[in-house]
């Protein structure tokens, strides 16, 4: 089984995650990680930030052999972006060619209070990041809403909201943990 969880950059994904590796069963597959370890092997990139300034064209074409890789694998959690945000709009980050391969169960929107995890990327000097203000981040996770639920439509899945409090992703990965024990 595949489920994949997502969230805003700065939302605490990385975090809950690591708490829900530890009650789980399932391997943990960072979509973004994949496409950066495929692209910097033919010199696309040097840094995983640069994967989002890429061309739409290379970047469907990572997706594809990343997709590909994860579809082979069971009992995963893939770790990605419901909507990539890029200098000509929002791109799906999941479109219908990943889809097919990753055959999806259920859909995970970790999110929060956007003034909060605007906060969080100030305070993040680990990754180099656009500067987004809270009501543009407030627009990328309604954004990722509604690319869930059609993404859900074509994939017959479920779609969780999950919030996380400030302080709390112990909350956010217990609430995760009880909907996959649910899904399995």
């Amino acid at each position: 089984m595949r489920v994949v969880i997502s969230g805003v950059a700065g939302v605490g994904k990385s975090t809950v995650l690591e708490l829900v590796s530890r009650k789980t069963q399932y391997d943990i597959i960072n979509f973004g990680t994949l496409m950066f370890e495929m692209a910097r092997e033919i010199n696309l990139v040097k840094d995983r930030d640069g994967l989002r300034k890429l061309g739409i064209d290379t970047q469907i074409n990572l997706q594809k052999k990343a997709s590909n890789a994860i579809g082979r694998m069971d009992n995963v959690i893939i770790d990605t972006h419901m909507a990539i945000k890029s200098p000509k709009g929002y791109l799906p980050g999941l479109p219908e060619w990943v889809l097919r391969e990753l055959k999806v169960s259920s859909y995970f929107l970790i999110e929060a209070d956007s003034r909060l995890i605007e906060q969080r990327r100030r305070n993040d000097s680990s990754r180099s990041r656009d500067e987004d203000s809270a009501e543009a981040i407030g627009e990328h996770q309604e954004i990722n809403r509604y690319f869930a639920a059609a993404y859900a439509v074509f994939s017959g899945a479920t779609v969780n909201f999950i919030e996380n409090p400030e302080g709390k992703p112990e909350i956010a990965a217990d609430n995760i943990v009880k909907r996959l024990m649910v899904v399995d």
